[in-house]
């Protein structure tokens, strides 16, 4: 989250309301220097009007040569050519008035999707080894994420010859553990400041089996405590649990938060849900352009219709031709599956012979590349972003072996 450093109470107010919630204010260079080395993955820092020129110029030569990748943002009461020019030798990325918010919000949200693109940079620089990541994401909430990441989860297990765990990422609203009628006595929140320690053991100890064998890592409770869980344990977690599991299915928030833009760097595989109505459509078309500008899963994207029923105007040709991506699967409006839900019985155990079963269950074959019809190798990658879904490799992750079924059991 941003920190402000040296301004007085009412800048300090005003510039809060543009900038996401955690946002931290400090007032001595000291405590700034005191809470970046205990955060290092502090993406912004403002230094307010209340500090000099002099002092802010240099503040941004120490970070520009310590924390290069944090971005620094200088807010003055008057912004002249003399300002700009000094600020900009420093390492200062921009200067903004400070009572313009509206700039001071886009300035924020500029250093978050670079910090976001660096972090991607880095990723894609570095083989994944160990489990699969596979996300479940969807710009807009109530389209079915929580049910098709449940589902998947327990087909990509097939029948116990993969490890599988399923973490509820929707910090604040999960409902994972309500699906599967599960009542966890811990959370991600219990791994809150276990960075630096976190194993096999601690992690164990924060699962909840289900009936299946599928594990769960449930959200927090409280929505509170979204806040207090970093990019930097999201990272950690997801390293420490390819450790573990042959895959990790991540059931996401409905926005680009930094937990969200976490998972999507660590992500391998990346399941984009949509149903047929527009706000929806217009929702994952904006979604699918962001993924291609920070470089997400380029080429290991797949796309899931949910409730698709033609009826309501809209096909799946439509859809492609709309959002430029095939569709991967279409899972049809079904009324057993809100029964199998209700009951806390997943479709895939209760009824693994019905349609939308069989969907899913198409839907891991291709993740785990497995051929779905009488080829006997898995059809060939694409190498545009927005992939067809029986890709199965592609050029930079050939080699790797996460690419095969690897049973860790």
């Amino acid at each position: 989250m941003p920190i402000l450093l040296g301004a007085d109470p009412q800048t300090a107010a005003q510039v809060l309301t543009v900038l996401p919630q955690g946002s931290q204010v400090v007032d001595s260079a000291e405590r700034l220097f005191g809470w970046l080395n205990a955060h290092p993955d502090e993406y912004a820092v403002l230094i307010g009007p209340s500090v000099g020129v002099p002092d802010a110029v240099a503040l941004a030569e120490r970070m520009r040569t310590t924390m290069p990748t944090t971005t620094v943002v200088l807010l003055r009461h008057e912004v002249d050519t003399t300002v700009l020019t000094q600020a900009m030798h420093a390492g200062v990325r921009e200067v903004v008035a400070a009572q313009d918010l509206a700039q001071v919000g886009g300035a924020i949200q500029r250093a978050h999707a670079l910090a976001v693109a660096l972090r991607g940079n880095q990723a894609s620089g570095r083989n994944h080894e160990g489990g699969r990541v596979v996300t479940i994401f969807s710009p807009k909430g109530g389209v079915g994420k929580t049910t098709m990441s449940v589902n998947l989860g327990i087909a990509l297990m097939r029948g116990g010859e993969n490890k599988v765990c399923v973490v509820d990422l929707d910090l604040a609203f999960g409902d994972i553990a309500i699906t599967l009628q599960l009542f966890p006595t811990h959370s991600i929140e219990h791994a809150i400041g276990g960075e630096s320690y976190m194993d096999e053991q601690f992690i164990s100890q924060l699962m909840t089996p289900h009936e299946s064998g599928l594990m769960i890592l449930a959200a927090p409770s409280a929505p509170d405590a979204r806040e207090r869980v970093s990019g930097v344990l999201v990272a950690r977690l997801l390293q420490t649990l390819r450790e573990q599991f042959d895959y990790i299915v991540l059931d996401t928030a409905p926005a680009f938060d930094e937990q969200t833009l976490t998972a999507l760097d660590e992500t391998d595989e990346c399941i984009v849900v949509a149903t047929l109505d527009v706000p929806t459509l217009k929702n994952v078309k904006v979604a699918l352009e962001t993924l291609d500008v920070l470089g997400v899963a380029e080429g290991h994207r797949h796309l899931l219709l949910n409730r698709a029923d033609e009826q309501v105007g809209i096909s799946a040709d439509k859809v492609e031709g709309i959002l430029g991506m095939d569709v991967a699967v279409q899972v049809a409006t079904s009324l057993d599956i809100a029964k199998a839900t209700n009951a806390g019985r997943p479709l895939m155990l209760s009824a693994p012979s019905h349609p939308s079963s069989k969907a899913v269950r198409s839907l891991a074959d291709r993740l785990m590349g497995i051929a779905t019809d009488s080829a006997a190798t898995p059809p060939s990658p694409r190498t545009h972003s927005s992939s067809a879904p029986a890709q199965a490799s592609s050029d930079k992750r050939e080699d790797s072996p996460k690419r095969f079924r690897i049973s860790r059991r």
